[in-house]
Protein backbone atom coordinates (compact mmCIF):
# COMPACT_ATOMS: atom_id res chain seq x y z
CA UNK A 1 0.00 0.00 0.00
CA UNK A 2 1.53 3.35 -0.98
CA UNK A 3 2.57 5.72 1.78
CA UNK A 4 0.27 8.70 1.47
CA UNK A 5 1.21 11.71 3.61
CA UNK A 6 -0.18 15.23 3.76
CA UNK A 7 2.40 17.75 2.49
CA UNK A 8 3.62 20.06 5.23
CA UNK A 9 3.12 23.77 4.54
CA UNK A 10 6.32 25.62 3.81
CA UNK A 11 6.75 28.38 6.39
CA UNK A 12 7.01 31.88 5.03
CA UNK A 13 10.52 33.30 5.27
CA UNK A 14 11.05 35.56 8.25
CA UNK A 15 11.08 39.28 7.60
CA UNK A 16 14.17 41.20 8.68
CA UNK A 17 13.88 44.86 9.66
CA UNK A 18 16.87 47.16 9.29
CA UNK A 19 16.98 50.71 10.66
CA UNK A 20 19.16 53.12 8.71
CA UNK A 21 20.13 56.11 10.85
CA UNK A 22 20.96 59.10 8.67
CA UNK A 23 23.70 61.07 10.43
CA UNK A 24 25.36 62.92 7.55
CA UNK A 25 24.56 66.48 8.69
CA UNK A 26 27.36 69.02 9.17
CA UNK A 27 25.90 71.36 11.82
CA UNK A 28 26.55 74.44 9.67
CA UNK A 29 22.97 75.68 10.00
CA UNK A 30 23.45 76.12 13.72
CA UNK A 31 26.94 77.53 13.37
CA UNK A 32 28.89 74.51 14.60
CA UNK A 33 32.16 72.97 13.47
CA UNK A 34 30.98 69.61 14.82
CA UNK A 35 27.94 67.81 13.38
CA UNK A 36 24.88 68.38 15.55
CA UNK A 37 24.35 64.63 15.93
CA UNK A 38 27.55 64.59 18.02
CA UNK A 39 26.34 67.30 20.42
CA UNK A 40 25.58 66.07 23.91
CA UNK A 41 22.14 66.26 25.48
CA UNK A 42 21.43 64.74 28.89
CA UNK A 43 24.92 63.27 29.12
CA UNK A 44 24.98 61.49 25.75
CA UNK A 45 25.44 62.51 22.15
CA UNK A 46 22.28 62.94 20.12
CA UNK A 47 23.47 60.06 17.95
CA UNK A 48 23.79 57.72 20.92
CA UNK A 49 20.32 58.61 22.16
CA UNK A 50 18.88 57.79 18.72
CA UNK A 51 20.82 54.55 18.28
CA UNK A 52 19.81 53.40 21.75
CA UNK A 53 16.14 53.73 20.77
CA UNK A 54 16.62 51.25 17.91
CA UNK A 55 18.84 49.02 20.05
CA UNK A 56 15.86 48.58 22.38
CA UNK A 57 13.24 48.17 19.64
CA UNK A 58 12.09 44.56 19.68
CA UNK A 59 11.13 44.51 16.01
CA UNK A 60 14.37 46.02 14.69
CA UNK A 61 17.00 43.40 13.88
CA UNK A 62 19.88 45.50 12.58
CA UNK A 63 21.03 49.12 12.52
CA UNK A 64 23.25 50.85 9.95
CA UNK A 65 24.65 54.33 10.54
CA UNK A 66 25.23 56.63 7.57
CA UNK A 67 27.72 59.14 9.01
CA UNK A 68 29.28 62.39 7.87
CA UNK A 69 32.49 61.12 6.18
CA UNK A 70 34.80 63.16 8.41
CA UNK A 71 33.34 61.71 11.61
CA UNK A 72 32.94 57.98 10.93
CA UNK A 73 35.58 57.13 13.55
CA UNK A 74 33.76 59.26 16.14
CA UNK A 75 30.49 57.47 15.42
CA UNK A 76 32.15 54.06 15.62
CA UNK A 77 33.65 54.98 19.00
CA UNK A 78 30.20 55.91 20.28
CA UNK A 79 28.81 52.57 19.09
CA UNK A 80 31.66 50.60 20.66
CA UNK A 81 31.62 52.44 23.97
CA UNK A 82 27.84 52.15 24.35
CA UNK A 83 27.82 48.45 23.41
CA UNK A 84 25.21 48.91 20.67
CA UNK A 85 25.19 45.35 19.37
CA UNK A 86 22.57 45.87 16.66
CA UNK A 87 24.77 48.35 14.79
CA UNK A 88 26.52 46.30 12.11
CA UNK A 89 28.01 49.06 9.97
CA UNK A 90 29.03 52.71 10.22
CA UNK A 91 29.32 53.94 6.64
CA UNK A 92 30.30 57.33 5.17
CA UNK A 93 27.27 59.14 3.81
CA UNK A 94 27.02 60.91 0.48
CA UNK A 95 26.90 64.60 -0.36
CA UNK A 96 23.08 64.60 -0.53
CA UNK A 97 20.17 62.86 1.15
CA UNK A 98 19.46 60.88 -2.02
CA UNK A 99 23.08 59.79 -2.43
CA UNK A 100 23.18 58.70 1.21
CA UNK A 101 20.01 56.63 0.82
CA UNK A 102 21.49 54.94 -2.25
CA UNK A 103 24.68 54.12 -0.35
CA UNK A 104 22.53 52.53 2.36
CA UNK A 105 20.65 50.50 -0.24
CA UNK A 106 23.98 49.36 -1.67
CA UNK A 107 24.99 48.21 1.83
CA UNK A 108 21.77 46.16 2.00
CA UNK A 109 22.31 44.54 -1.42
CA UNK A 110 23.02 41.14 0.16
CA UNK A 111 19.59 40.97 1.81
CA UNK A 112 16.54 39.51 0.05
CA UNK A 113 14.38 42.40 -1.14
CA UNK A 114 11.12 40.50 -0.72
CA UNK A 115 11.60 39.81 3.02
CA UNK A 116 13.47 42.88 4.24
CA UNK A 117 12.02 46.06 5.72
CA UNK A 118 14.06 49.24 5.94
CA UNK A 119 13.39 52.24 8.19
CA UNK A 120 15.17 55.51 7.38
CA UNK A 121 15.44 57.80 10.41
CA UNK A 122 17.10 61.16 11.02
CA UNK A 123 19.82 60.83 13.65
CA UNK A 124 18.84 64.25 14.98
CA UNK A 125 15.40 63.03 16.07
CA UNK A 126 16.54 61.54 19.40
CA UNK A 127 13.10 61.31 21.06
CA UNK A 128 11.47 58.79 18.75
CA UNK A 129 9.04 56.56 20.65
CA UNK A 130 8.88 52.79 20.54
CA UNK A 131 5.21 53.13 19.62
CA UNK A 132 6.05 54.83 16.32
CA UNK A 133 8.61 52.15 15.43
CA UNK A 134 6.11 49.41 16.25
CA UNK A 135 3.39 51.10 14.17
CA UNK A 136 5.73 51.48 11.18
CA UNK A 137 6.79 47.84 11.18
CA UNK A 138 3.21 46.67 11.64
CA UNK A 139 2.06 48.89 8.77
CA UNK A 140 4.64 47.26 6.47
CA UNK A 141 2.78 43.97 6.89
CA UNK A 142 0.03 45.37 4.64
CA UNK A 143 1.67 48.36 2.90
CA UNK A 144 4.81 48.80 0.84
CA UNK A 145 5.66 52.34 1.96
CA UNK A 146 4.97 54.18 5.22
CA UNK A 147 5.48 57.76 6.33
CA UNK A 148 5.18 59.31 9.81
CA UNK A 149 3.39 62.64 10.16
CA UNK A 150 1.55 64.91 12.59
CA UNK A 151 -1.25 67.43 11.93
CA UNK A 152 -0.22 70.98 11.21
CA UNK A 153 -1.28 73.33 13.98
CA UNK A 154 -0.34 76.35 11.86
CA UNK A 155 -1.98 77.61 8.70
CA UNK A 156 0.30 76.91 5.74
CA UNK A 157 0.49 79.46 2.95
CA UNK A 158 1.99 79.30 -0.53
CA UNK A 159 4.03 82.35 -1.50
CA UNK A 160 5.45 83.67 -4.76
CA UNK A 161 7.54 86.86 -4.72
CA UNK A 162 6.41 87.56 -1.13
CA UNK A 163 2.74 87.40 -2.10
CA UNK A 164 0.29 84.69 -0.98
CA UNK A 165 -0.83 82.57 -3.93
CA UNK A 166 -2.78 79.90 -2.04
CA UNK A 167 -3.85 78.82 1.44
CA UNK A 168 -4.29 75.03 1.41
CA UNK A 169 -6.95 73.48 3.62
CA UNK A 170 -5.22 72.82 6.93
CA UNK A 171 -7.21 69.66 7.75
CA UNK A 172 -5.50 67.92 4.82
CA UNK A 173 -1.98 69.01 5.73
CA UNK A 174 0.54 67.07 7.81
CA UNK A 175 4.09 67.73 8.98
CA UNK A 176 6.37 64.91 7.95
CA UNK A 177 8.68 63.18 10.39
CA UNK A 178 10.80 60.04 10.33
CA UNK A 179 11.23 57.12 10.24
CA UNK A 180 10.07 56.54 6.70
CA UNK A 181 9.60 52.82 6.24
CA UNK A 182 9.61 50.64 3.12
CA UNK A 183 9.77 47.15 1.88
CA UNK A 184 13.28 46.94 0.49
CA UNK A 185 12.06 45.95 -2.98
CA UNK A 186 9.86 49.06 -3.15
CA UNK A 187 12.49 51.64 -2.25
CA UNK A 188 15.08 49.93 -4.46
CA UNK A 189 12.78 50.09 -7.48
CA UNK A 190 11.86 53.72 -6.83
CA UNK A 191 15.50 54.78 -6.67
CA UNK A 192 16.39 52.75 -9.76
CA UNK A 193 13.80 54.76 -11.71
CA UNK A 194 14.80 58.03 -10.03
CA UNK A 195 18.43 57.85 -11.12
CA UNK A 196 17.25 57.64 -14.73
CA UNK A 197 15.85 61.18 -14.36
CA UNK A 198 18.58 63.77 -15.06
CA UNK A 199 16.77 66.29 -12.86
CA UNK A 200 16.28 63.92 -9.91
CA UNK A 201 16.37 65.65 -6.54
CA UNK A 202 14.24 64.92 -3.46
CA UNK A 203 14.38 65.96 0.19
CA UNK A 204 13.02 62.67 1.55
CA UNK A 205 12.46 59.08 0.47
CA UNK A 206 8.66 58.95 0.46
CA UNK A 207 8.63 61.66 -2.20
CA UNK A 208 10.91 59.43 -4.32
CA UNK A 209 8.35 56.62 -4.11
CA UNK A 210 5.49 59.04 -4.74
CA UNK A 211 7.14 60.44 -7.87
CA UNK A 212 8.86 57.41 -9.38
CA UNK A 213 6.60 54.56 -8.17
CA UNK A 214 3.22 56.35 -8.37
CA UNK A 215 1.24 53.10 -8.22
CA UNK A 216 2.50 52.41 -4.68
CA UNK A 217 0.19 53.86 -1.96
CA UNK A 218 2.05 55.46 0.94
CA UNK A 219 0.42 54.78 4.29
CA UNK A 220 0.68 57.41 7.04
CA UNK A 221 1.37 56.53 10.68
CA UNK A 222 0.67 59.07 13.43
CA UNK A 223 3.79 60.78 14.70
CA UNK A 224 4.32 62.74 17.90
CA UNK A 225 5.24 66.33 18.71
CA UNK A 226 8.20 65.18 20.82
CA UNK A 227 9.69 63.40 17.78
CA UNK A 228 11.28 66.74 16.89
CA UNK A 229 14.26 67.34 14.65
CA UNK A 230 17.23 69.21 16.13
CA UNK A 231 17.96 71.69 13.36
CA UNK A 232 18.14 75.23 14.75
CA UNK A 233 19.98 76.50 17.86
CA UNK A 234 16.70 76.78 19.78
CA UNK A 235 16.01 73.10 19.07
CA UNK A 236 19.04 72.10 21.14
CA UNK A 237 17.64 74.00 24.11
CA UNK A 238 14.15 72.51 23.66
CA UNK A 239 15.46 68.97 23.25
CA UNK A 240 17.64 69.34 26.32
CA UNK A 241 14.66 70.48 28.38
CA UNK A 242 12.49 67.64 27.06
CA UNK A 243 15.14 65.14 28.10
CA UNK A 244 15.34 66.71 31.55
CA UNK A 245 11.61 66.29 31.97
CA UNK A 246 11.42 62.83 30.40
CA UNK A 247 9.93 61.07 33.42
CA UNK A 248 8.48 58.45 31.07
CA UNK A 249 12.06 57.26 30.57
CA UNK A 250 12.17 56.09 34.19
CA UNK A 251 11.84 52.31 34.23
CA UNK A 252 9.01 50.63 36.11
CA UNK A 253 10.81 47.93 38.08
CA UNK A 254 9.37 44.93 39.88
CA UNK A 255 10.42 43.50 43.22
CA UNK A 256 12.36 40.82 41.35
CA UNK A 257 14.17 43.53 39.38
CA UNK A 258 15.16 45.23 42.62
CA UNK A 259 16.41 41.97 44.08
CA UNK A 260 18.46 41.11 41.01
CA UNK A 261 20.04 44.54 40.55
CA UNK A 262 20.58 45.56 44.18
CA UNK A 263 21.79 42.33 45.73
CA UNK A 264 25.49 42.59 46.54
CA UNK A 265 25.71 46.29 45.65
CA UNK A 266 26.98 49.00 47.98
CA UNK A 267 24.83 52.11 48.49
CA UNK A 268 25.99 55.19 50.38
CA UNK A 269 23.21 57.56 51.48
CA UNK A 270 23.99 61.00 52.85
CA UNK A 271 20.98 62.29 54.75
CA UNK A 272 19.89 58.70 55.36
CA UNK A 273 18.40 59.02 58.84
CA UNK A 274 14.91 60.18 57.89
CA UNK A 275 12.71 61.35 55.03
CA UNK A 276 13.55 60.45 51.44
CA UNK A 277 17.08 59.34 52.32
CA UNK A 278 15.80 56.83 54.85
CA UNK A 279 13.27 55.58 52.31
CA UNK A 280 15.99 54.98 49.70
CA UNK A 281 18.20 53.24 52.25
CA UNK A 282 15.38 51.01 53.53
CA UNK A 283 14.30 49.97 50.02
CA UNK A 284 17.84 49.19 48.89
CA UNK A 285 18.62 47.27 52.09
CA UNK A 286 15.39 45.28 51.81
CA UNK A 287 16.51 43.96 48.42
CA UNK A 288 20.00 42.86 49.36
CA UNK A 289 22.19 45.96 49.07
CA UNK A 290 24.81 46.87 51.64
CA UNK A 291 23.67 50.31 52.75
CA UNK A 292 25.74 52.89 54.61
CA UNK A 293 23.68 55.73 56.10
CA UNK A 294 25.32 59.00 57.08
CA UNK A 295 23.83 62.10 58.69
CA UNK A 296 24.59 64.72 61.30
CA UNK A 297 22.11 63.25 63.76
CA UNK A 298 23.12 59.57 63.51
CA UNK A 299 26.81 59.52 62.55
CA UNK A 300 27.83 63.18 63.07
CA UNK A 301 28.67 63.37 59.37
CA UNK A 302 28.65 66.92 58.06
CA UNK A 303 28.14 66.78 54.29
CA UNK A 304 29.56 70.31 54.01
CA UNK A 305 32.88 69.00 55.36
CA UNK A 306 34.95 67.34 52.61
CA UNK A 307 36.85 65.24 55.17
CA UNK A 308 33.61 63.80 56.55
CA UNK A 309 32.42 62.91 53.06
CA UNK A 310 35.74 61.31 52.10
CA UNK A 311 35.80 59.33 55.35
CA UNK A 312 32.30 57.99 54.82
CA UNK A 313 33.04 56.78 51.30
CA UNK A 314 36.32 55.23 52.37
CA UNK A 315 34.56 53.42 55.21
CA UNK A 316 31.96 51.93 52.83
CA UNK A 317 34.62 50.92 50.30
CA UNK A 318 36.87 49.35 52.93
CA UNK A 319 33.99 47.29 54.29
CA UNK A 320 32.66 45.98 50.96
CA UNK A 321 35.32 46.59 48.33
CA UNK A 322 33.01 48.67 46.15
CA UNK A 323 30.69 51.68 45.98
CA UNK A 324 27.94 51.40 43.36
CA UNK A 325 25.52 54.18 44.24
CA UNK A 326 25.87 57.43 46.15
CA UNK A 327 22.74 59.34 47.15
CA UNK A 328 22.63 62.79 48.71
CA UNK A 329 19.30 63.94 50.16
CA UNK A 330 20.81 66.25 52.79
CA UNK A 331 19.56 69.82 52.62
CA UNK A 332 18.34 72.80 54.59
CA UNK A 333 15.28 74.95 53.91
CA UNK A 334 15.17 78.39 55.44
CA UNK A 335 12.48 80.83 54.36
CA UNK A 336 12.87 84.57 54.70
CA UNK A 337 14.06 87.75 53.07
CA UNK A 338 17.73 87.72 52.11
CA UNK A 339 18.39 91.12 53.67
CA UNK A 340 17.07 89.77 56.97
CA UNK A 341 19.12 86.55 56.93
CA UNK A 342 22.25 86.56 59.03
CA UNK A 343 25.62 85.67 57.45
CA UNK A 344 25.97 82.41 59.38
CA UNK A 345 22.65 81.10 58.02
CA UNK A 346 23.59 82.15 54.51
CA UNK A 347 26.91 80.35 54.71
CA UNK A 348 25.37 77.20 56.18
CA UNK A 349 22.68 77.08 53.47
CA UNK A 350 25.23 77.46 50.68
CA UNK A 351 27.54 74.86 52.20
CA UNK A 352 24.86 72.21 52.75
CA UNK A 353 22.73 72.79 49.66
CA UNK A 354 25.45 73.38 47.09
CA UNK A 355 29.02 72.87 48.30
CA UNK A 356 28.02 69.50 49.77
CA UNK A 357 26.86 68.09 46.38
CA UNK A 358 30.10 69.42 44.86
CA UNK A 359 32.21 67.76 47.57
CA UNK A 360 30.26 64.51 47.33
CA UNK A 361 30.62 64.46 43.53
CA UNK A 362 34.39 64.99 43.71
CA UNK A 363 34.89 62.36 46.39
CA UNK A 364 32.52 59.81 44.84
CA UNK A 365 33.86 59.85 41.31
CA UNK A 366 36.89 57.53 41.78
CA UNK A 367 34.72 54.87 43.45
CA UNK A 368 31.88 55.11 40.94
CA UNK A 369 34.31 54.97 38.02
CA UNK A 370 35.39 51.52 39.20
CA UNK A 371 31.84 50.16 39.24
CA UNK A 372 30.16 52.20 36.51
CA UNK A 373 27.94 53.57 39.23
CA UNK A 374 25.68 56.56 39.72
CA UNK A 375 25.42 59.67 41.88
CA UNK A 376 21.89 60.83 42.67
CA UNK A 377 21.17 64.39 43.76
CA UNK A 378 17.95 66.22 44.61
CA UNK A 379 16.50 69.52 43.50
CA UNK A 380 13.19 71.30 44.06
CA UNK A 381 10.42 72.56 41.80
CA UNK A 382 11.51 76.06 42.83
CA UNK A 383 14.70 75.66 40.78
CA UNK A 384 12.90 76.75 37.61
CA UNK A 385 12.04 80.18 38.97
CA UNK A 386 13.41 81.99 41.99
CA UNK A 387 10.67 82.82 44.50
CA UNK A 388 10.44 85.57 47.06
CA UNK A 389 11.85 84.47 50.43
CA UNK A 390 13.28 81.33 48.79
CA UNK A 391 16.25 83.08 47.16
CA UNK A 392 18.99 80.92 48.67
CA UNK A 393 17.09 77.65 48.51
CA UNK A 394 15.89 78.14 44.91
CA UNK A 395 19.26 79.30 43.62
CA UNK A 396 21.18 76.43 45.21
CA UNK A 397 18.70 73.93 43.77
CA UNK A 398 19.10 75.50 40.32
CA UNK A 399 22.86 75.20 40.75
CA UNK A 400 22.46 71.51 41.60
CA UNK A 401 20.59 70.95 38.33
CA UNK A 402 23.36 72.64 36.35
CA UNK A 403 25.95 70.62 38.24
CA UNK A 404 24.12 67.43 37.29
CA UNK A 405 24.00 68.33 33.61
CA UNK A 406 27.64 69.40 33.48
CA UNK A 407 28.96 66.32 35.29
CA UNK A 408 26.88 63.97 33.13
CA UNK A 409 28.84 65.36 30.20
CA UNK A 410 32.19 65.30 32.00
CA UNK A 411 31.75 61.77 33.28
CA UNK A 412 30.13 60.09 30.27
CA UNK A 413 33.40 58.72 28.88
CA UNK A 414 34.17 57.18 32.29
CA UNK A 415 30.85 55.35 32.50
CA UNK A 416 29.71 57.25 35.59
CA UNK A 417 26.10 58.41 35.63
CA UNK A 418 24.54 61.27 37.55
CA UNK A 419 20.88 62.26 37.79
CA UNK A 420 18.73 64.62 39.80
CA UNK A 421 15.31 63.95 41.34
CA UNK A 422 12.83 66.84 41.29
CA UNK A 423 9.99 65.88 43.65
CA UNK A 424 6.75 67.75 44.03
CA UNK A 425 6.03 68.94 47.57
CA UNK A 426 6.96 66.00 49.79
CA UNK A 427 6.12 65.19 53.38
CA UNK A 428 9.51 65.24 55.09
CA UNK A 429 10.68 66.43 58.50
CA UNK A 430 12.49 69.33 56.80
CA UNK A 431 9.25 70.52 55.19
CA UNK A 432 7.25 70.08 58.37
CA UNK A 433 9.73 72.23 60.28
CA UNK A 434 9.35 74.96 57.65
CA UNK A 435 5.58 74.84 57.04
CA UNK A 436 4.03 72.89 59.89
CA UNK A 437 1.31 70.30 59.31
CA UNK A 438 -0.32 70.44 55.85
CA UNK A 439 -3.56 68.84 54.55
CA UNK A 440 -3.44 65.08 54.17
CA UNK A 441 -3.17 64.00 50.55
CA UNK A 442 -1.67 67.29 49.38
CA UNK A 443 1.91 66.00 49.56
CA UNK A 444 3.92 63.14 48.15
CA UNK A 445 5.15 60.62 50.68
CA UNK A 446 8.87 60.10 51.24
CA UNK A 447 8.48 56.45 50.26
CA UNK A 448 6.97 57.37 46.88
CA UNK A 449 9.94 59.59 46.06
CA UNK A 450 12.34 56.95 47.39
CA UNK A 451 10.92 54.30 45.04
CA UNK A 452 11.33 56.53 41.99
CA UNK A 453 14.84 57.34 43.21
CA UNK A 454 15.80 53.67 43.27
CA UNK A 455 14.23 53.16 39.83
CA UNK A 456 16.49 55.92 38.50
CA UNK A 457 19.55 54.47 40.25
CA UNK A 458 18.96 51.18 38.45
CA UNK A 459 18.41 52.81 35.06
CA UNK A 460 20.96 53.82 32.44
CA UNK A 461 19.83 57.45 32.55
CA UNK A 462 22.38 60.19 33.01
CA UNK A 463 22.05 63.96 33.06
CA UNK A 464 18.30 63.80 33.67
CA UNK A 465 16.16 65.86 35.99
CA UNK A 466 13.38 63.41 36.83
CA UNK A 467 10.10 64.87 38.01
CA UNK A 468 8.10 62.99 40.65
CA UNK A 469 4.44 64.05 40.60
CA UNK A 470 1.41 62.70 42.39
CA UNK A 471 -0.59 62.45 39.15
CA UNK A 472 2.18 60.60 37.29
CA UNK A 473 2.55 58.15 40.17
CA UNK A 474 -1.21 57.58 40.14
CA UNK A 475 -1.12 56.77 36.40
CA UNK A 476 1.85 54.48 36.91
CA UNK A 477 0.01 52.69 39.70
CA UNK A 478 -3.05 52.25 37.51
CA UNK A 479 -0.90 50.71 34.76
CA UNK A 480 0.69 48.35 37.28
CA UNK A 481 -2.70 47.21 38.62
CA UNK A 482 -3.92 46.66 35.05
CA UNK A 483 -0.89 44.49 34.28
CA UNK A 484 -1.51 42.50 37.45
CA UNK A 485 -5.16 41.95 36.51
CA UNK A 486 -4.18 40.80 33.01
CA UNK A 487 -1.60 38.42 34.44
CA UNK A 488 -4.16 36.95 36.81
CA UNK A 489 -6.63 36.08 34.02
Amino acid sequence: MPDITTPRPIPAPATRTVAVVLAGGSGQRIGLATPKQLLKIAGKTILEHTLTIFERAERVDEVIVMMNPGFVTDAQSIVDRAGLSKVTQVIPGGTSRNATTQLALDALAHLPAATTNVLFHDAVRPMLSQRIIEDCVTALETHQAVDVAIPSSDTIIEVDDELITDVPQRSRLRRGQTPQAFRLSTIRDAYAHAWEDPGFEATDDCSVVLRYSPDVPIHVVAGEEQNMKVTQPVDIFIADKLFQLATSATPELSEDDYERQLSGRTVVVFGGSYGIGAGVADLAEKHGARVFRYSRSATRTNVANPDDVAGALEQAYTATGRVDFVVNTAGVLRIGRLDQTNPAEIEDTLRVNYLAPVNIARASFPYLARTGGQLLLYTSSSYTRGRAEYSLYSSTKAATVNLTQALADEWSADGVRINCINPERTQTPMRTRAFGDEPAGSLLSSDQVARTSVDVLLSDLTGHVVDVRRESLALSGARTHEKEREAAK
